[in-house]
């Protein structure tokens, strides 16, 4: 070939063995997408409920007795009082806005060494999830003292039950009917402890004071603050599992743990309940 020559390359045609090979590979990657596809399908779907619509939450102490019970497994809609969009600074359009005596989901700074600061003055703090009565609205004024709750100037009206409560540390509380504007709940009453005060305060705009039912039990606005509205993930909506389990995931891989919890640890009769203390 002399110097003058060009060679010329051209691009042959795939044989049969390559356009086989492409279609095996296309095939295997459409099997593999019937598989996994509605699987990752369902999870984002599941994820995006639980973040904009519905979120689960489980009550872990005594704060809320006799309302709610360490055990209880409830649903909090994440789209009443507007949800977040995750990985973005959008919120969704509020429903409406927190109502005085509803019971909330909201979160709450947790520090290194377990102190509990509003999570917007604290941003550093671990955010962890909180469930109380909203107790004081915007421009409210709250005070407490001597197990009594004034609410803008005056005693909110309560009512002794004829009943007695024994928490899980076997101490007795009388049960009182508490009324805040028509919203009509159970509060504890621990006859001669006082608990924590509360002197003559006013809720500023966007934030909320938050109490337990179980007020001499109950560590809530009265120590760490009032809550920002943006922190408030959602009124508590229903009960929809309730059980008394105290047992380390490895005893729950004994079926006896199981049988004993079904048996007599679960509390049936408030599977369901819903939480709505203005419903008739």
């Amino acid at each position: 070939m002399s110097g003058n020559e060009k060679t010329e390359t051209k691009n042959q045609p795939a044989g049969p063995r390559a356009q086989d090979t492409s279609a095996e590979d296309a095939s295997a990657l459409r099997r593999f997408w019937e598989q996994v596809g509605p699987i990752a399908v369902a999870i984002l779907i599941a994820l995006a409920i639980r973040a904009v619509v519905i979120e689960s939450y489980y009550v872990p102490s005594g704060s809320m007795l006799p309302t709610m019970f360490i055990g209880d497994h409830v649903f909090v809609s994440k789209f009443t009082f507007g949800a977040h969009i995750p990985f973005t600074s959008w919120v969704l359009p509020a429903v409406r806005d927190p109502e005085r005596g509803e019971i909330v989901v909201f979160a709450l700074g947790r520090g290194p060494q377990g102190q509990i600061c509003p999570l917007d003055e604290c941003p550093d703090y671990a955010s962890e999830g909180f469930v109380k009565r909203i107790v004081g609205v915007p421009g409210d004024t709250i005070e407490y003292h001597n197990g009594q709750l004034f609410l803008n100037g005056k005693a909110a009206e309560v009512k002794a039950l004829d009943e007695e409560f024994t928490d899980e540390h076997g101490i007795h509380h009388r049960v009182l009917d508490e009324d805040l504007d028509g919203c009509h709940h159970r509060v504890l009453d621990r006859p001669g402890y006082s608990g924590m005060s509360q002197s003559r305060f006013t809720v500023p705009q966007d934030r909320y004071f938050m109490m337990g039912d179980n007020r001499d039990n109950s560590n809530d606005s009265r120590g760490w603050g009032t809550v920002h509205r943006e922190d408030l993930k959602g009124p508590v909506l229903i009960n929809y599992w309730s059980w008394n389990n105290d047992s380390s995931w490895i005893g729950m891989l004994n079926p006896f743990t199981w049988v004993r919890l079904i048996w007599s640890e679960v509390y049936w009769d408030r599977i369901g309940m819903n939480y709505d203390c203005r419903s008739s």
